[in-house]
């Protein structure tokens, strides 16, 4: 049996994976994309919201706090339940969305972004703390790259 995913699941997965190493990057993202090119499959759906440049400016807001708070030392790991349950909810958000927007089940779409949001947030926990170990940089100087490459990602997949 061969497993086949559509562009738009793999599109909701790897937000997802966005959404594992920074929670409100991945909506931010996802957001600001609908204002530039708005989706008439979110039309009257429960998800029209993110269309909303009010919305998409909130949520970049939040994104930076989250990237500022993740360099403070006493910050519970993404592992944790507590900081792994809004990567979760972030996940299944924007694979929903995405799926939603291009007329595919927005329940495929979430749970390939909650797939996504649970992996990559343990492989980025263990690759930074892998690659401080090897290394001997900073944490903070990890997250700093951590972050660019969640932005790059996120913007790179949604073009």
């Amino acid at each position: 049996m061969e497993l086949s995913l559509s562009s738009t699941h793999q599109k909701a997965f790897a937000m997802g994976a966005v959404a594992g190493m920074r929670a409100m990057t991945a909506p931010a993202i996802l957001s600001n994309h609908f204002i530039d090119s708005p989706s008439l499959g979110l039309a009257g759906s429960n998800f029209n919201y993110l269309q909303k440049s009010g919305v998409a400016t909130g949520m970049k807001i939040l994104a930076f706090a989250e990237m500022f708070g993740d360099k403070i030392p006493k910050v519970p790991n993404r592992i944790a339940p507590i900081e792994l349950l809004p990567r979760v909810f972030s996940g299944a958000l924007v694979g929903a969305t995405i799926a939603e927007a291009n007329g595919e089940s927005r329940i495929t779409g979430g749970l390939l972004g909650i797939v996504g949001a649970v992996a990559s947030s343990y492989a980025f926990y263990y690759l930074r703390k892998k690659l401080g170990k090897a290394t001997g940089l900073p944490d903070a100087a990890l997250a700093l790259a951590e972050d660019a490459l969640a932005v790059k990602l996120g913007t790179t997949i949604l073009r």
